[in-house]
């Protein structure tokens, strides 16, 4: 499986300011530039290593804010320039990857793109690589495909995809149609979607030949699919493509691809799914980011910080440090501590979704300063 997809182009969606992950994540430092593995690579670079024997150095592509543009170009030394779609302003994905899709399908028109995120860890990479080339033969057929996370436990915190009727595809012998896609659960129903087993995770990624994205598109949302082309028209002149950007880009309806693609894609009978095997986890908190650092242990303290000087004794959950302070963690249970240079964050692994609401509290108060 070691040979690129000759076909296949890879877009990496790279916005948003992960706000559950304040004051670690800034607008100008979001997650995916952050080191959350103790791997010694940010997120970004390694999603851009997993895909390259997928699609090849030249074929990935990277979605990202003008912003963020010097960042991601330290961080992926060599991409091609005209790889790096800068956008004006956040957009969401619908936005995003129909805007690379448009783009790749007048430089390529039998091109199948695959959308994944810049800010979630995977590991074991050959059963992802399996997953994508399974999707990548569905797409070759007409499908949009998803790949769908088996679940490892009945979680509330994503998600579901409905796994329907099994599909025969070379290529693809796991493959299904999406029955339907179902918000997150309270724990009751997650338990049994846990018990079912035909339900899986929502990743939030997509395989398609851009052809096909861009009809559902087009059918679905007309003036965001005209905003789309009328882009794609002018993206590779260069004296063209700022002013088109600056005149279309904000107008462009916000909407999540899940819902402006694939919910309406899957009521026709147009949407796969292909079971993921792998370790999968989006780090959508600080919850999560101390299960994933501390070996899924409970009764561990996880330390991040390149040169965090933390004494613990007796305590569980995560400490973040990126400055020179000493931190004491005595006696406590599921602690999140985040200290940074001009924020401190406390609280519980148990309300850690809640930090999602002292940053929209620090825009009303005025304190944009630490967003």
């Amino acid at each position: 499986m070691s040979e690129p997809i000759p076909d296949f182009y890879a877009v990496i969606p790279a916005g948003g300011i992960g706000s559950r992950l304040w004051p670690l994540s800034r607008a100008d430092a979001p997650k995916f530039l952050h080191d959350l593995t103790g791997s010694g690579q940010s997120l970004l670079r390694a999603t851009w290593d997993r895909l390259e024997p997928l699609a090849g150095h030249d074929r990935i592509a990277v979605v990202t804010g003008r912003a963020h543009r010097a960042a991601v170009e330290d961080e992926l030394p060599g991409i091609p320039d005209a790889n790096v779609f800068l956008e004006s302003e956040p957009r969401d994905s619908t936005a995003a990857i129909g805007l690379a899709a448009a783009v790749l399908v007048r430089r390529d028109p039998d091109v199948i793109v695959g959308s994944f995120a810049a800010d979630h860890v995977i590991r074991v990479p050959h059963l992802f690589e399996w997953a994508v080339r399974q999707a990548v033969a569905v797409a070759r057929e007409g499908y949009i495909c998803t790949i769908g996370i088996q679940p490892s436990e009945p979680s509330v915190g994503f998600g579901y995809i409905k796994k329907g009727e099994g599909l025969i595809i070379d290529g693809a012998p796991e493959a299904a149609l999406v029955e339907s896609f179902v918000e997150k659960p309270d724990l009751e129903t997650a338990k049994h979607y846990f018990a079912e087993r035909s339900y899986l995770w929502n990743a939030g990624m997509f395989i398609s030949r851009a052809d096909v994205l861009l009809a559902e598109i087009q059918a679905q949302r007309p003036q965001l699919h005209a905003g789309l082309m009328e882009l794609a028209e002018a993206w590779d002149d260069r004296a063209a493509r700022g002013p088109a950007v600056d005149r279309i880009w904000p107008k462009l309806e916000r909407i999540a691809i899940d819902y402006s693609v694939a919910e309406p894609a899957a009521a026709k009978g147009h949407l796969a799914v292909v079971p993921g095997h792998f370790d999968w986890d989006d780090v959508g908190d600080f919850a999560s980011l101390s299960k994933l650092n501390s070996g899924g242990r409970s009764d561990n303290l996880a330390i991040l910080g390149k040169n965090a000087r933390i004494l613990a004794d007796a305590s569980s959950g995560i400490v973040v440090s990126n400055t020179p302070r000493v931190v004491s963690v005595v006696g406590v249970k599921d602690i999140v501590i985040v200290d940074t240079d001009d924020a401190l964050l406390v609280t519980t692994t148990e309300h850690a979704q809640r930090v999602k609401g002292v940053v929209d509290a620090l825009r009303l108060t005025g304190d944009g300063d630490v967003l």
